[in-house]
Formats: structure tokens, C-alpha cells, sequence
């Protein structure tokens, strides 16, 4: 928008460190010099008054000596300045300003000079009202529809109408319901008086009213005023924006029609005189002020309205038609004739930037230079096109949509201590009287430039929780190194999901474009288990085979059996710090190793780690052909079970919260009925409702600690589910030697952020359908595809829970129809039969 800057015409900076507001700018012909030119009328909180009368030599010059007709201090801070005919016995104009606990009338003169220094110009009280309560602002008219005199009515900020005929004080009248002032407007056509009250509402009470009503003096009396002595005040109409509005300003057509235009924090409302909504505007800013004006078109109003991205915008009813730039924020805007020049646009800034300016563009000066004409060689063209779209295609392919160089802004590393804390930070855990560990963390970052407001955040899995995980850098230097630790310890009675870790800084580079980097880190073992008595018998098991030689538990576990003379240990057992314990063996004729336990879900951390160490080890001893592979049967029965148990709780919650609800809703009943009977003046019984209350009150907080209760058992159950449906996910990559890629894909698609056991439901019953449709296809029902992209188009992986959670008591039995011959089709037997109707050959299963 810098083409359409508004022309400087004259401007000037008024005082130091002074402050200005809307009610603080005037322009009229105050001296009464009947030229039809206007003075520009600026008064401040610091209670200078002052009166300027532009005359610049060319456009754009600053303010000149001559300008300034008159500076004077009141001492009292000046909230609002307004010119009429206030003084009785004469239609001349007078200056009105309103102070804090004072109004002054003045009369403004001017004497011709008789030297070079021009005229001089002073000003002389013509009298003056002390107010018995804080003004907020004022406005003035016709009141009554008498001829040639205006009054002046204030309003107090406890919400009182004062009125005053000239020198004389009239009576005061307190709004009904008022809790803060509003902007105050006059409306000559119907004589009555248009403000918003704190309701949000836009309010009108005519004169008539108000001078009929009851006075506020009588208010303040203990006794009952007499019948006669005045009426209540009412409004004649309301109508509700919903919003707190900055002005108000009423414009009139002719005798016969007048407007009321609200300007509110976010929309621009037009009314008839009566209350009726002639148009509102949505804002898409935040307007600071505004004036409308009759326009050149019949029966249209034109608007300048100001906003705080310094810009003054008009508008034709509610039709844009020009954007001008201004150097301020405006917070008053007048239109005047200014040293013969109409429609001169005065704004006025907080800090005391006066400006005068028209509306206009800067023409363009610039020509575009000739391009000397040569001809094109398009074969060149088509093969450095070819070279850059492949360019492009590579780099896409490789790093992504932001590729990363070498050379990076910032460096994140994580470092895990190998022991524990000499003094647990664990203060808080819930184990009971057992002492529960904690490790400290420590994360380094290394800045290659300098970055701005880098926060770093530090994920885990619940019920692992750490003493601090939000860090904020204000500022990094270029080659500064930044470290932070923290501890990280169990609190709660099951164990985690996950020992990975996730450190997250977020940060700006210096052109402005905000970047992301992650570190992840792995937390040890034993900080949630300790060596225990290994078991001979338990309910649940599992075999890992492997194509390579078993290894010496004490290898793999160092810290979790002791040193034997032998070196052969084939047995070891974990006590998790939630109580439950896990057994491991290894045999020794047979490359198998098995994992045992009581609970289901506590097989997947032993299991994941026995496979993790066994890969570790062989990459050690130079061996890259080391694999895993599962040939039992998946555990969905077991896995079942924990999803019904899921499921049953969040029922169980849906239930107890509805009972909450209902309880609550009785509570407040009986708390209206006891309300009632008390503010009654004529004493009743109450029937019980006190034992009613109590007993209520007794449910209510049982519900309540019953649905907290809920909730942890739901979350302990989520991370239970999340533990058995990894393991799941881990037996079936084992079991047909998926890819880490593939089994990336499995686990975006059975584990989401916030899962139940309907959207697992949900889930299998779509990839359940795609099998199905894909045996019409000819495509063999238990293969799956050979790459992520094939997989990823899938309608299975689409699928949004939110719409079938909704039958979440069906969702469950269906789960159990279609997981068993989902897992079936991948077996064995299945992809035999469906190579043979193929006419494919045996062979190792595959991804087709």
C-alpha cells in the first residue's frame, strides 16, 4: 500500500510526552470570524490547550510560528473540547472544555497586530460549572428543540446524566443498570440522548424522559419519596451488539431522516433513529476511531474509519473505496475547510502527532528499459529445464521439502547418565515406601549462527515424568554451547509404553523462518525394573527364534544377573518397580529365547530390549546377518481381553460423568428451591430440603472422586493397550519379516495420538472390506503391498475415528469377528493357497 500514502498537507508534533484521546480534537470557526475557515481546537491530559490555523507555503512543510494562534495551560487535564452557542444572549460560538471535576465556557478573540508578528489571539472565561462527580465525557445540542443556544450534557463515570442550560445547572439523571460509561451521543430529529452501556447494548432515552423522571438527589435519600414527585426513567429503545463500542456518531440526511452509526471493537454497525439495523460491517482489524459524513451520492454515508496498522480507510456505506496510509495511529479524525481547501482530513495520534492531509497517489516515474530482442535457443532451454526439474526431483526424493545441509543452524545431542542419581528427584512418586530411582539427562545445543527465542520442550512416555521439560533461550550467540539436565524417574504403578525420549527445540533462524529440530534418547532399563527371582511357571509366553548361536544372558543384561563361573547364564528375571515380574531363557541346544510373565503387556519392553541388545551385540562382533523371526501364533486373545477392558472403562467414565451431570443439575435445583424459601418474607418449612442438599452434596463429590479415579484407571488401561498393541505389531514384523519401513507404517496406522478400542475396531473392520474387495480384484488376500506408497493408499489407513466411535458398543464384538481372519489370511496355509490360485510358485513369503 505504499502508493497510497495520504498527502501530507501539514503536520506537526504537539508538546513533549503528552497524551491525547478521542474527545481531544475540535475543528470550527471558534474565533467567529465568519470566513467559514476552521481552527483546529487540540487539547491535552496534561491541560494545554491549543488552537492552530494552518497556512504552509507548499505541501508538506512543517508547522511555522504564525500557526499557532494560541497556547495556553489550564493545569487541569482537558478530556474533551467541543464549539457552540453555550453562552445565553448570543449565537456566538464559544469553546467548551471539559475537565476531570470541571466544565469552562470560553470565549475565544482575536486582536489585528500592528507589526510583522500578526495578530494576537486570546482567550476569556465566560463561566464555569464544578462538578460533585467525575466527568467521562459530554455532548451538546438543542435539547428540547429550543432555537439558538446549546446545551451541555455530561455524563459521570458512575453512569449520571448531567444537564446544564448554559449558566445555569439543570438536573442529573442516573441510567438504569449502569455499571461503566460509554460513548454519548446526541440525536436532534427525536430529542434523546444514544450511548452503550456496559451490556453491550446500544441504548436511547429521549429528553423528555429524562426531565420528567425522578432527580438523582432523591436517590440518595433513605426515605420513600412521595407519589408525584417523579417519574421512572425508561429507555425508549435497546438493541444489542454484543460488543463494547469505541464512538458513536449520529449523521443527519435532512429534518426528516438521521442515522446512528456505532463503532464497535470489531464490526461497524449503521441504525435508523429508531433502532432498527440499517447494515453491520466485519472488521479484519482493529479499529482506534472514526467519523462518518454525509456523501456527494444521495442516501449514501461515507465513513473514515482508522485503525492501529496505521491506516485510514473510507468507506461508502459498507463498500470500500479507498486505503490511505498514514505515518500514526490515529485516534481522532475530523473533516474541515482549511485555509480555503475542503475536505481537509485532520488526524490526531495518542503521543500528539497533528496532521493534515488529502487523499492522492504518487504518479510513477518509473519507465521500463528496452530489452535488447535476441533469439532464443530452445534446445538450450529444454535441456537446462530437464536438468533442473531432475535437480528438483532428487532433491525432494532424498531430504524433503526443507533439506538440511551439512552445516546446520543448531546441533541437538542428548547424553543419558549410566548411573543413577546419588539423591533421587523422584519426590512425588506413588510406589509406596520402595525408593524409586531417578537418571539424569543432560541435552547440549550448539548454535552455528545466531538463533532467537530457541525453547526447548523433553517428551516421554507416562508414567515416566521428568523435573523439568520446557527450557527458553532468549538469545543464542554465533559458536555458543548450551546444556541443560534434568531427571527423569517412574511415577505411577505400571510400566511405560516406551523408554524413548523425545527432545524437541523449536527456534528462529535470523531471516525470520522458524525451524525445528528433534534429538531422541533412550532411557536404561533399570530405571523401571530391578534384577528379580526369575518364575518356572506363567500365564503367558513367547518364543524368538534366531539364525545364530544363543548368547550369554550376561552379555545382554550385565546389570541385571551377577557374575558366575561359568559365564553361561540361560535365566534371568525382571521385578518391575509396578510389582509385576518377567522371565527370560535362553536355550541352550536351540537358537531360541523365551519371554514369560503374568500380564500380557509386560512381554513387549523385555521382548523389544532382548531384540535391540541382540542386534547391538552382533554389530559388534561384525556379523550382519543376524535376524529374528516368530513363528507361533499371535496372542489376540490376550490382546482382546485388554481391549475390552478399555473399552469398559470408557463406558464405565461416559457413565459416572452422565450420573455427575444429572447430580449437579438436582444440586442446583435444590440450592434455587433453599434460595427461594429464604428471601421469602413470610417463613415456611423447608420440607428437607436441607438433608436433600446435603445428601446431594455427598453424591456429587463421590462422583466425582469416582470419574478422577476412572480416569487414571483409563490411562493406566491406554498405556496397558499401547504396550500389547506394539508387541502385537513387533510379533506380526517378526513373523512375516516386514522391513522397518513397513512396520513404520503398521504402527502410524494401529497406534494414533489418542486411540480407544473402537478406533482399533474401526480400523481392522476397513482393512477387513479391503481385503475382501481386493479378492474380486484377483489380488491375493494375505499379501501386502512391496512398498510404503502402495500401503499408504489403503482406504484402511484414511479412516477417521471420530465417525465410528459413535458405535462404540458394536465396534468391539466386530473387532473380534475381523481381527481373527485378518491375522489368518497373513498365515502360512493362506498364502500358499492363494500363490497356487496365482500360479505363483512356493516360495518365502513376500510384500506384493
Amino acid at each position: 500500500m505504499s502508493l497510497f500514502k495520504a498527502r501530507d498537507w501539514w503536520s506537526t508534533v504537539l508538546g513533549e510526552k503528552e497524551e491525547f484521546d478521542q474527545g481531544c480534537l475540535c475543528l470550527a470557526d471558534v474565533d467567529n470570524m465568519g470566513s467559514g475557515q476552521d481552527k483546529i481546537i487540540v487539547g491535552s491530559y496534561m491541560g494545554y490547550l491549543r488552537i492552530f490555523n494552518p497556512h504552509p507555503v507548499k505541501s508538506g512543510d512543517g508547522t511555522q510560528a504564525e500557526d499557532l494562534l494560541l497556547e495556553v495551560h489550564l493545569r487541569d487535564p482537558i478530556l474533551q473540547v467541543e464549539v457552540g452557542k453555550f453562552v445565553s444572549g448570543t449565537e456566538m460560538l464559544h469553546l467548551a472544555v471539559l475537565h476531570s471535576r470541571k466544565l469552562c465556557v470560553y470565549s475565544v478573540s482575536g486582536t489585528l497586530g500592528n507589526v510583522e508578528h500578526g495578530n494576537q489571539y486570546q482567550i476569556k472565561l465566560m463561566y464555569e460549572h464544578n462538578l460533585q462527580r467525575t466527568a467521562c465525557n459530554m455532548t451538546y445540542g438543542s435539547f428540547g428543540g429550543i432555537k439558538g443556544r446549546d446545551l451541555i450534557c455530561i455524563q459521570s463515570v458512575d453512569g449520571m446524566l448531567m444537564v446544564f442550560e448554559q449558566e445555569s445547572y439543570a438536573f442529573g439523571r442516573f441510567l438504569p443498570g449502569s455499571l461503566l460509561p460509554g460513548p454519548l451521543a446526541y440525536s436532534a430529529r427525536t430529542d434523546s440522548f444514544i450511548t452503550v452501556s456496559s451490556c453491550r447494548q446500544v441504548e436511547s432515552y429521549r429528553y423528555q424522559v429524562l426531565a420528567f423522571a425522578t432527580d438523582a438527589d432523591k436517590r440518595q435519600e433513605t426515605e420513600q419519596p412521595k407519589l408525584g414527585s417523579g417519574k421512572r426513567l425508561v429507555v425508549d429503545w435497546t438493541l444489542n451488539i454484543g460488543e463494547q463500542a469505541l464512538d458513536i456518531c449520529i449523521v443527519s440526511f435532512n429534518q426528516l431522516a438521521s442515522s446512528v452509526f456505532v463503532l464497535g471493537e470489531r464490526n461497524f454497525f449503521g441504525l435508523k433513529d429508531n433502532g432498527q439495523i440499517l447494515f453491520m460491517k466485519k472488521l479484519d482489524y482493529s479499529p482506534s476511531c472514526f467519523l462518518p459524513y454525509c456523501s456527494v451520492s444521495e442516501g449514501t454515508i461515507n465513513t473514515l474509519i482508522g485503525n492501529h496498522n496505521n491506516m485510514l480507510r473510507i468507506y461508502q456505506d459498507v463498500t470500500l473505496k479507498w486505503a490511505t496510509q498514514l505515518p500514526h495511529v490515529p485516534i481522532a479524525v475530523r473533516v474541515g475547510c482549511l485555509h480555503d481547501l475542503k475536505g481537509v482530513i485532520v488526524t490526531l495520534s495518542d503521543d500528539g502527532h497533528l496532521q493534515c492531509s488529502y487523499l492522492g497517489t504518487d504518479p510513477s516515474l518509473f519507465q521500463a528499459p528496452k530489452v535488447e530482442s535476441r533469439e532464443l535457443n530452445y534446445d538450450e532451454l529444454d535441456t537446462e529445464l530437464k536438468e533442473l526439474q531432475k535437480i528438483i526431483k532428487d532433491v525432494n526424493k532424498s531430504q524433503g521439502a526443507w533439506p538440511m545441509t551439512e552445516r546446520d543452524d543448531l546441533k541437538v545431542s542428548a547424553l543419558v547418565s549410566p548411573e543413577f542419581d546419588s539423591v533421587s528427584q523422584a519426590a512425588d512418586a506413588e510406589m509406596g515406601t520402595d525408593l524409586v530411582p531417578s537418571v539424569t539427562v543432560k541435552v547440549t545445543l550448539q548454535s552455528r549462527v545466531a538463533l532467537q527465542k530457541a525453547k526447548l520442550s523433553v517428551y516421554v512416555q507416562p508414567p515416566l515424568v521428568l523435573t523439568c521439560d520446557q527450557f527458553t533461550f532468549e538469545f543464542m550467540a554465533p559458536e555458543m554451547t548450551r546444556t541443560v539436565a534434568f531427571s527423569v524417574y517412574l511415577k505411577g504403578s505400571y510400566a511405560p509404553p516406551e523408554l524413548e525420549g523425545n527432545a524437541v527445540v523449536s527456534y528462529y533462524r535470523p531471516t525470520g523462518i522458524p525451524r525445528v529440530i528433534q534429538c531422541k534418547f533412550r532411557l536404561p532399563l533399570k530405571l523401571i525394573c530391578q534384577p528379580g527371582q526369575p518364575s518356572k511357571t506363567a500365564s503367558h509366553k513367547l518364543t524368538i527364534d534366531t539364525n545364530k548361536p544363543p548368547v550369554s544372558l550376561l552379555c545382554l543384561f550385565p546389570g541385571f544377573v551377577h557374575q558366575s563361573e561359568d559365564d553361561q547364564v540361560n535365566v534371568i528375571g525382571f521385578h518391575f518397580l509396578g510389582g509385576s515380574r518377567v522371565t527370560l531363557l535362553a536355550s541352550k541346544t536351540s537358537q531360541r529365547y523365551r519371554i514369560q510373565s503374568e500380564q500380557f503387556e509386560d512381554l513387549w519392553l523385555i521382548t523389544n530390549e532382548l531384540i535391540i541388545r541382540l542386534q547391538e551385540y552382533f554389530e559388534k562382533q561384525g556379523i550382519k546377518d543376524f535376524a529374528c523371526s516368530f513363528s507361533g501364533s499371535v496372542p489376540l486373545q490376550e490382546y482382546f481381553e485388554l481391549i475390552d477392558h478399555h473399552f469398559e472403562l470408557r463406558i464405565n467414565g461416559e457413565k459416572l460423568e452422565e450420573l455427575l451431570s444429572e447430580r449437579a443439575v438436582q444440586f442446583r435445583a435444590i440450592q434455587r428451591r433453599l434460595l427461594t424459601r429464604f428471601k421469602d418474607k413470610t417463613p415456611a418449612p423447608l420440607q428437607h430440603l436441607d438433608t436433600l442438599l446435603d445428601g446431594t452434596y455427598k453424591q456429587v463429590i463421590a462422583l466425582a472422586d469416582a470419574v478422577e479415579e476412572n480416569q487414571d484407571n483409563v490411562s493406566q488401561s491406554f498405556a496397558r493397550l499401547r504396550s500389547a498393541t506394539r508387541l502385537v505389531i513387533l510379533l506380526i514384523g517378526l513373523w512375516q519379516k516386514l522391513s522397518a519401513d513397513q512396520v513404520a507404517i503398521l504402527e502410524a496406522a494401529f497406534l494414533p495420538l489418542q486411540q480407544g478400542a473402537q478406533e482399533l475396531a474401526a480400523v481392522l473392520r476397513s482393512q477387513n472390506r479391503t481385503w475382501r474387495n481386493d479378492r474380486w480384484n484377483r489380488t491375493p488376500p494375505n499379501c501386502l503391498p512391496t512398498t510404503s506408497t502402495s500401503l499408504q493408499r489403503r482406504p484402511c489407513l484414511k479412516f477417521h475415528p471420530s465417525k465410528e466411535s459413535r458405535n462404540s458398543s458394536s465396534s468391539v464384538v466386530r473387532l473380534r469377528k475381523d481381527g481373527r481372519p485378518q491375522a489368518d489370511r497373513c498365515g502360512p496355509h493362506a498364502q500358499r493357497r492363494c500363490r497356487a490360485d496365482a500360479g505363483v510358485s512356493p516360495r518365502s513369503p513376500v510384500w506384493t
